[in-house]
């Protein structure tokens, strides 16, 4: 009986010892995922750091892509930025895994979250310039700049609001509600891109997309602390994108820092020259094929001879526009410091009112509009013309638009004043050369908004300086330059923006010049309310998004054309 006690008191200890092993295998399991899950954090995350975290094991691109998931999650019920998020979305997480696995990391984006303004055509999500009428309306190729940036690795996470159609600044529509300043809740996020503007800003992404026709990419960067570029026309294919004017249309990145920025315009100009984008083919070869990101580093500030366009000022000071004297006042203080020469500019071409007579949206709008619509890519139930959409009874167009929509309605690029229009323009690009060429200058400087942002329920985005690129076509590139005072809405302040404006194909010298300035005054910061961290949820599937469509100010009814 001895012998067998002893024989079975030894197995026990075995079976025992090898039970706590199992279990602490487990837990230690349990406890390795839970640390890889929280090793990576998305709050003001960068293409680096997401591919860091990847290369070191710590985390995976599932997880990467949950992380995103609940902040927006957490957050978005507040701003009312995201319209819809991409069902496919795991599923190309877990693919990328699965080469990730392999050894194989290949891609400038691998594994990136992105958003897209909802006028990009992406596969596998529907495209409605935030408008109910064209909720139903669904692409089956993908606009080129989005096929770029997923055959770099980018995941498409979803697809942000604007104001409907990208007709204004406010970011303000029918399907996607009012999207809400991150930094203060009172106020518009600029826009049209406000949604991606408010996302970014809150790090619902790493960066994402816009487009502009006079302001759009260049407004939510400023209103939301952010950075952008407005590329030289022609620079990256317009396909697939729901325009407003052929002229003036152009679209681009918006992130938290020039090095995102370089990389995205780097992939979006990839798609080089395209048939369906007629202003692509008009790019000299020198201008292409180039890697945004390799000379940002290059040179310094001093030395350089930068223009003030003083007629981008409003020089009477008030509660609105006091901040932003004062904030542009300070970076020229910093500029010379730096070593910069500035040059005052003051001829009288230079004032963003007289030229937004040469806008040309008003002619082309109803025209691409209808191509856009008659694409043989798109399918869905949905309108087919301009004419059905705005009879519907399913949009919002603010109040201040209702003449440009009465406009737009009866013009053509057949009338005589879009060749009047035109004239003006060609005029302004000879000017612009002008003064780079007499000046000796590398950039121009102004603020991108004479006034604040405006608050939620404004007639319009007033005050705005877009209209001078817009028009002819020269790239920008944007970046803050500070906040206003703090106040209980705006905890550390609204934010303010700069653009820095050059000759047609200088954006490698904007950005390297951008890139100097932000490096050294470093003026980025997340909005009170979201700066904090999220626990990272668990899904086994895309949640779905409802944006707020109750929160529309009364002063926008929608379904209407006219104050009759």
């Amino acid at each position: 009986m001895g012998f067998i006690a002893s024989v079975t008191s030894g197995l026990l200890r075995r079976r025992l010892s090898a039970t706590v092993l199992v279990l602490g295998a487990l837990l230690l399991q349990d406890l390795t995922v839970e640390a890889q899950a929280d090793s990576f954090d998305p709050l003001e995350s960068t293409i680096e750091s997401v591919r860091a975290a990847l290369l070191a094991n710590s985390t995976t691109c599932r997880d990467v892509v949950s992380s995103f998931v609940a902040r927006i999650e957490t957050f978005n019920p507040t701003i009312n930025a995201i319209v819809s998020l991409n069902p496919d979305a795991f599923t190309v997480a877990d693919e990328l895994d699965q080469r990730l696995a392999a050894g194989d990391s290949a891609g400038k984006l691998f594994c990136v979250p992105i958003l897209l303004k909802d006028n990009y055509d992406a596969v596998g999500m529907n495209t409605t310039g935030s408008s109910i009428a064209l909720a139903g309306n669904r692409p089956s190729v993908d606009t080129p700049a989005v096929k770029a940036f997923r055959d770099e690795g980018a995941i498409i996470l979803g697809k942000t609001n604007l104001h409907e159609m990208a007709m204004e600044g406010l970011s303000v529509s029918s399907l996607g509600g009012q999207t809400i300043n991150p930094y203060d809740h009172t106020r518009t996020p600029g826009g049209s891109s406000g949604g991606t503007g408010a996302s970014i800003a809150t790090s619902f992404a790493v960066f994402g997309t816009g487009t502009d026709a006079v302001n759009s990419l260049r407004s939510p960067a400023s209103a939301n602390n952010l950075v952008s570029v407005r590329p030289t026309r022609g620079l990256i294919s317009r396909a697939g994108i729901l325009p407003i004017s052929f002229t003036q249309d152009a679209i681009g990145p918006i992130a938290r820092n020039i090095r995102d920025l370089a990389v995205a315009l780097t992939v979006m100009a990839s798609v080089g020259n395209d048939e369906a984008d007629n202003a692509t083919l008009l790019v000299p070869p020198e201008a292409r094929d180039i890697d945004y990101t390799l000379n940002l580093e290059d040179g310094s500030l001093e030395g350089l001879r930068i223009g003030l366009l003083d007629g981008f000022w409003n020089h009477t000071e008030s509660e609105e526009t006091t901040p932003v004297i004062e904030a542009l006042a300070s970076t020229i203080d910093f500029l010379k410091s730096q070593g910069v020469e500035i040059i005052n500019v003051t001829e009288a071409v230079y004032n963003a009112t007289a030229i937004a007579k040469f806008d040309v949206q008003q002619y082309e709008f109803k025209e691409v509009m209808n191509n856009y619509l008659s694409s043989p890519n798109l399918a869905g139930d949905r309108p087919t013309t301009w004419d059905e959409v705005y009879s519907s009874k399913e949009f919002l167009v603010i109040p201040a638009q209702y003449n440009f929509m009465s406009n737009s309605k009866n013009s053509s690029t057949a009338d005589p004043g879009f060749a009047t229009a035109q004239q003006g323009i060609a005029d302004l690009k000879a000017a612009i050369n002008a003064t780079f060429v007499s000046n000796e200058l590398d950039a121009v400087i102004y603020p991108e908004q004479k006034n604040l942002v405006v608050r939620i329920g404004s007639p319009s985005q007033a005050g705005r300086n877009g209209i001078l690129a817009a028009l002819t076509g020269v790239p920008v590139v944007t970046v803050p330059v500070g906040f206003s005072p703090s106040t209980d809405d705006a905890p550390i302040g609204v934010p303010i923006g700069m653009e820095i404006l050059g000759l047609p194909f200088s954006e490698s010298k904007l950005l390297s010049i951008a890139n100097h300035f932000t490096r050294l005054r470093l003026l980025r910061k997340t909005p009170a309310f979201a700066n904090q961290t999220v626990q990272m949820g668990s899904y086994l599937s895309m949640p779905r998004m409802q944006p707020n469509m109750a929160n529309i100010p009364q002063a926008y009814p929608i379904g209407v054309l006219s104050s009759q």
